[in-house]
């Protein structure tokens, strides 16, 4: 039963967001709530909800100040110089630009944070986007791509949480695993040229595309806001941020609100400046919050009702047990679904010891099986349960269900490459 509630909860909200009948946040709380009250959970919703958004709370924090830090320092004008240099190298050509975009996004995912990688791609790239007419959903998905893949990185999460479940090291788990995320990011470039070569065939066709949200972080142009001569100080700041949160040194969230407070200060000193940036930002911050701490009570219900764990110990009893020769092959096919319907939490933590458990008996050393749960990693990023999904999507002004339709076969593709490159290498 709690299978089917789980299950029934996330075809609900996926149908809702991608008829556009809800928007996300409405659908990630109100949808939840009410399969847990029908199923009479209903005296515990309350502590179950408060536990989801407190998981939640500091990345709401974080990515609100992350939103307000970086498009100030649109605003100010520190990205154009790089803009206008990768616009003098790629000319008006979409092809090289979406081959740019995957390309710079495995440079800057090799610090691990997803939300940090959207962020700095989408401020530098969206301009970009925007004067050659092209479609952003063309960036979300490059982007998404390419992240799925670098997210396998020993310190992007889910490795480590292989590593710590099962007691094994990065080179058990991690290093086996570089030649097939070498294959993926082959992949995701010969994507990023096919969209690239549509892209130009439809702008040739169809001329360039106009309808981009004033909600992404990009926002208008307004000239008086600009900082040509703050642009180097600009820059240290960035900088000194960007050190900060790879060496760890104070928790991110503050990191960013420290910095959005001194870079006001420093770039417009009168108070109703201060405050225009505010309110010319808010809604967007806002709405990625919102997103934030609706994903929170969505996966609060879900962990707290135990829905979670029934769905994935559901998943893997529909494996006929004389198919258990086969579980590597298994596990990789079945991290797919997995990871998108489920946490990494609940996966790593609490399935994939059930399955090494099981390949014991069947002499299927762990590493094999970890490697195996890795390969759905792909894909992993497009689920409604990843919090910094509804990051990029704000931050390129494109709704969920529009990024979801059009990346998820692309997505779908990068995880069947990595399987078949894991078995005919050996991997898995």
């Amino acid at each position: 039963m709690l299978t089917f509630l789980g299950f029934l909860m996330i075809f609900i909200f996926m149908i809702l967001i991608m008829n556009k009948k809800m928007t996300p946040l409405t659908a990630l709380v109100l949808v939840p709530v009410l399969i847990a009250v029908v199923a009479g959970f209903g005296p515990d919703l309350g502590k179950m909800m408060k536990e989801g958004v407190k998981e939640i709370a500091l990345t709401g924090v974080m990515l609100i100040f992350a939103i307000l830090y970086f498009s100030l320092m649109i605003d100010t004008g520190l990205f154009e110089p790089l803009v206008n240099v990768i616009l003098k190298a790629v000319g008006d050509n979409p092809v090289k630009t979406t081959i740019g975009t995957a390309l710079l996004t495995t440079l800057v995912s090799l610090d691990g944070d997803g939300s940090s990688t959207y962020i700095i791609v989408v401020a530098a790239l969206l301009p970009l986007y925007k004067k050659q007419g092209m479609n952003p959903l063309v960036l979300t998905c490059i982007i998404m791509l390419a992240g799925g893949i670098m997210n396998i990185l020993p310190w992007g999460g889910p490795t480590a949480r292989v590593m710590s479940s099962l007691k094994l090291g990065h080179t058990e788990i991690f290093v086996p695993m570089i030649p097939v995320m070498v294959i993926g990011l082959i992949w995701v470039f010969f994507v990023a040229y096919i969209l690239g070569v549509r892209e130009k065939k439809r702008i040739s066709k169809h001329g360039k595309y106009t309808k981009y949200s004033g909600q992404d972080i990009a926002g208008e142009n307004d000239p008086a806001l600009r900082r040509p001569k703050l642009i180097i100080i600009n820059l240290i700041l960035t900088i000194i941020l960007l050190c900060v949160m790879i060496l760890d040194i104070i928790p991110l969230g503050i990191a960013f609100m420290i910095a959005f407070c001194i870079a006001s200060l420093i770039n417009y000193p009168k108070l109703k400046d201060q405050q225009k940036i505010i309110s010319k930002h808010a809604g967007n911050a806002l709405s990625v919050a919102g997103m934030i701490f609706g994903a929170g009570i969505f996966t609060g219900i879900l962990n707290g009702t135990g829905i979670m764990n029934a769905m994935g110990n559901s998943i893997i009893s529909i494996v006929p047990k004389t198919w258990g020769g086969y579980l590597n092959v298994i596990t990789a096919i079945f991290s797919v679904p997995l990871t998108f319907f489920l946490t990494n939490d609940a996966y790593y933590f609490g399935i994939l010891p059930v399955i090494t458990a099981t390949g014991s008996h069947l002499n299927i050393p762990p590493d094999i099986l970890g490697r195996a749960s890795l390969v759905g990693q792909a894909s992993h990023l497009l689920s409604p349960l990843v919090p910094s999904t509804y990051l990029l999507v704000s931050l390129a002004g494109v709704e969920f269900s529009d990024h979801l339709k059009f990346t998820l076969k692309w997505a779908i593709g990068s995880s069947i490459v990595m399987l078949l490159s894991a078995l005919v290498l050996g991997i898995i």
